[in-house]
C-alpha cells in the first residue's frame, strides 16, 4: 500500500527536532549573491530526501541531474532509508548533506544551536512564495529555507455512494450542520459517513474551523473555547456513528478508509490521488473545500523545506539549485510527477489548469493554518495525538488543558 506521508512527515520531524537539538555547527555566509542559475567554487554538492516512492526520488534526481548539466556543478540525490538518523549522523561526524527535507517543527532546534543557514531572504524568488510558507520556516524574524511544495486538507467525496444516497452538488457541504447531514446519509451498515486520522494534523482543520488553533500570535491557545468547541464536535458525530477515526474501521489512514470503501467521505491532503491512482484505481471521487465552522473556514497545511547546512562549503551552488528547484517550469513538473502543489505564487494558474478537479486543495492555501514550529512542538502535538485516539469517550477539555500545559512549557 502507498505509504502515509504526513505520517512519515511529522515522525521524521519529531526525531529532528531532538536529534538537532544534539548537534553543533558552525555557521557561515554568502560571500557572493550570484544570480540564479550561477554557481561558483566548491565541490560536489549531496542532497538528502525523505521520498515518499519511487516517482518522487525519480523526479528529484532527474531534476538535479538536469541541473548539473545546465550549470556544470557535479550533484548527487540520496535518498534516505531514516532521514532523522542519516542526517543526524551526519552532522555529529561534521559531513552533513549540503541540502536535505526539512520539516518545519524541526526548523527551531536546528536554528538555535546554528547547525543550517539562514539562505531565504538570499533568494532570488523569495517574494514568490506563499506567505504563510515563509512564516513556516521563519525564525526570529528570518526566512531560513526555501518551502520546496505544499498540501493542504480538504473533503474528498465518492461521487458513486453519494449519488447512491441520493445527494447531488448542491449538497456538497459548506457548514458544520451540513456536514453531519450528509455524513448520516452516507452511513450504512459496513461504512461510515465521514473519516479522518486520530491525529491533530486532521482533527485540527475543525479547530480552525471554529477560529481555533494550537498558538495564536505566539501564545499558546490549546484550551480555547473555540477548540473546546470543535471537539466537542467531533466526538458528537463519533458517538453517533457518523464519523470515525481511520483506525476505528480498520485503516491505517483516511486514505485506505477511503479507497477500500469503507468511509463515503474522508479528510486528505492531495497526496490521496497517488494513493487512489495506483491502490484504488476503479474507486471515483471529487475534491471540495472543508466546509466552514463557527469561526469561518479553516485547513491545515503542510510542507517541507529545502534545509541547508551552515558547514556546507558549497553554499552558492546550494542555493542555486534550490532555485532551480523551485522554480514555476520544475515544481508543476514534481507536481505532475508526485502530486504536491508548487509552493509559489506564479505556478497557481497553471497548476490549476492542470488540476482542474483538485483546486480546492489550492483554496486552503489563503485561510490554511499550519502546525506550530517551535522547538518542542513535534513533542506535544505527539502527545496530544495519543490523547485524540480516545476522544470518543475522553473529555475535549480536559484533552485540551494538558496540550496547553505543554504547550506553555515550549512557547516563549
Amino acid at each position: 500500500m502507498t505509504r502515509h506521508p504526513v505520517r512519515l512527515w511529522l515522525t521524521a520531524g519529531a526525531l529532528l527536532a531532538t536529534g538537532a537539538l544534539t548537534l553543533t555547527a558552525c555557521g557561515s555566509g554568502f560571500t557572493d549573491t550570484p544570480g540564479e542559475g550561477q554557481a561558483s567554487g566548491g565541490g560536489k554538492l549531496t542532497l538528502l530526501i525523505g521520498s515518499s516512492g519511487d516517482a518522487e526520488t525519480t523526479a528529484v534526481t532527474d531534476a538535479v541531474a538536469a541541473w548539473s548539466e545546465q550549470s556544470g556543478v557535479e550533484a548527487e540525490v540520496q535518498t534516505a532509508n531514516d532521514l532523522p538518523q542519516q542526517l543526524s549522523q551526519g552532522f555529529a561526524a561534521g559531513s552533513p548533506p549540503d541540502l536535505f527535507y526539512l520539516a518545519p517543527e524541526a526548523l527551531a532546534g536546528y536554528a538555535a544551536n546554528g547547525s543550517i543557514q539562514a539562505y531565504g531572504d538570499d533568494l532570488s524568488n523569495k517574494s514568490d512564495f506563499y506567505p504563510s510558507l515563509v512564516d513556516n520556516f521563519t525564525v526570529d524574524g528570518q526566512f531560513f529555507c526555501a518551502p520546496k511544495d505544499f498540501s493542504t486538507l480538504a473533503l474528498i467525496i465518492n461521487t458513486d455512494l453519494w449519488a447512491a444516497a441520493g445527494l447531488t452538488d448542491a449538497d456538497i457541504p459548506t457548514t458544520w450542520d451540513q456536514l453531519a447531514s450528509v455524513a448520516q446519509k452516507l452511513t450504512t451498515d459496513g461504512r461510515v459517513g465521514l473519516a479522518f486520522g486520530a491525529e491533530y494534523q486532521r482533527v485540527g482543520a475543525f479547530m480552525a474551523q471554529a477560529g481555533g488553533g494550537l498558538v495564536t500570535d505566539g501564545t499558546a491557545t490549546a484550551d480555547s473555547a473555540a477548540n473546546v468547541e470543535a471537539l466537542t464536535y467531533v466526538k458528537t458525530h463519533l458517538n453517533d456513528g457518523t464519523f470515525a477515526f481511520a483506525s476505528d474501521v480498520g485503516a491505517g489512514w483516511g486514505g485506505e478508509a477511503f479507497g477500500t470503501q469503507k468511509a463515503a467521505m474522508v479528510i486528505e491532503g492531495n497526496w490521496i490521488s497517488g494513493a487512489m491512482s495506483a491502490d484504488y484505481p476503479t474507486v471515483k471521487y471529487q475534491v471540495a473545500e472543508l466546509p466552514a465552522g463557527p469561526g469561518g473556514k479553516g485547513t491545515l497545511q503542510f510542507t517541507n523545506c529545502w534545509g541547508m547546512a551552515a558547514d556546507s562549503a558549497n553554499q552558492e551552488q546550494a542555493r542555486s539549485l534550490v532555485e532551480y528547484l523551485t522554480g514555476t517550469e520544475q515544481q508543476l513538473a514534481f507536481s505532475k510527477a508526485f502530486g504536491p502543489m508548487p509552493s509559489i505564487q506564479s505556478a497557481a494558474d497553471a497548476w490549476s489548469t492542470a488540476n482542474p478537479d483538485k483546486t480546492a486543495f489550492l483554496a486552503g492555501a489563503d485561510y490554511a493554518q499550519f502546525p506550530p514550529n517551535m522547538a518542542g512542538a513535534a513533542d506535544v502535538i505527539t502527545d496530544f495525538n495519543a490523547q485524540l485516539e480516545s476522544l470518543k469517550t475522553g473529555d475535549p477539555q480536559a484533552l485540551l488543558s494538558t496540550a496547553q500545559s505543554n504547550l506553555e512549557a515550549i512557547v516563549k
